[in-house]
């Protein structure tokens, strides 16, 4: 009977001894995205990082629940919310909108200018291609085939700027720091159109639109708040030091091989739109930019608006 005790106790023992070693996991994307996780990977230990290519490599492994925490674009969080029995909530926003239109044309001075004007854009079916759509609309610019303006998705968004170097292309429609890359590597580039500053002035918003958001597991949320909530404390301590720090930031971000440039991070930085919003006072940011993608196309968002459970809550 004693033996029987102790071995029981032996395991329980064990059981707590691991899961207190347990780390929570966090998918995190190349590229800029998640510049301010740099900040954590070096600072702090009782978290581990997997870096992942695009949404659709991580998606998959915080469906297996192997990843606990990731980041993602407003539509792709929304349409796995909606399709995949809420299995993922959105914790916060991260990025605000910055999508521009460079050009080496200096004729562009507004949206109508682009008339008879084939676009380059990059991410189809994503936030620059449905913000693009809209903005046009409102311009009572005609997107369709054959109409006013040409969108043209055939150039990945990497080698936009090198073609428009080369002068192949002429106008193309990128986030940074892909505008910040072109302008770096040639004078004759500039960021003619602010698509954040039209779409304020269009709507009427106090906000820029959201452009990426953090998520986590439903049921990891549900049964580990408190680790989850010191993450997002610490998160956004992250990105208040990454603003404040551009030319830190930039040399940590490619120390920890997040896939740019030191130079080209700490120069895009200020323009990024990095920031921390709770999910829950976001809701009416994240809601106007769905409305976007339910009226392009409802399929990008999972056919419907996410319910309010959608959003996560420290408070709850």
């Amino acid at each position: 009977m004693k033996k029987t005790f102790l071995f029981v106790s032996l395991i329980f023992v064990c059981f707590n001894l691991f899961a207190q070693s347990e780390k929570l996991r966090v998918g995190i994307l190349n590229g800029p995205t998640c510049v301010p996780a740099a900040y954590l990977i070096d600072k702090n230990a009782d978290y581990t990082f997997e870096q992942f290519a695009d949404p659709q490599a991580l998606l998959p492994k915080m469906i297996k629940k192997e990843i606990d925490i990731g980041f993602m674009p407003v539509n792709v969080a929304a349409k796995v919310y909606n399709t995949g029995n809420k299995a993922l909530i959105c914790c916060a926003v991260t990025g605000l909108g910055n999508i521009k239109l460079i050009t080496t044309d200096s004729d562009i001075k507004r949206f109508t200018d682009l008339k008879d004007k084939t676009v380059y854009v990059a991410g189809q079916g994503a936030t620059p291609e449905y913000m693009f759509r809209f903005l046009l609309d409102e311009n009572k610019l005609d997107w369709s085939e054959d109409g006013d303006v040409v969108l043209d998705f055939s150039i990945p968004t990497a080698q936009l700027a090198a073609q428009m170097i080369s002068g192949k292309i002429q106008y193309a429609v990128v986030p940074e720091p892909f505008a910040t890359i072109a302008q770096m590597k040639s004078e004759k580039i500039t960021a003619a159109l602010d698509f954040q500053k039209e779409y304020i002035e269009i709507t009427g918003e106090k906000n820029i639109y959201p452009l990426s958001v953090m998520v986590v597991r439903k049921d990891f949320a549900k049964e580990n708040k408190e680790l989850l909530d010191t993450f997002l404390n610490e998160y956004e301590k992250a990105v208040e030091w990454t603003v404040a720090n551009p030319v830190e930031a930039g040399n940590l971000s490619e120390t920890k091989g997040l896939g740019l440039a030191a130079s080209v991070v700490s120069k895009a930085i200020p323009v990024s739109n990095y920031t921390y919003i709770q999910a829950k006072k976001a809701v009416s940011q994240i809601e106007a930019l769905l409305n976007i993608f339910l009226n392009c196309d409802k399929i990008s968002i999972g056919g419907k608006l996410p319910a309010k459970d959608f959003y996560y809550s420290k408070n709850d």
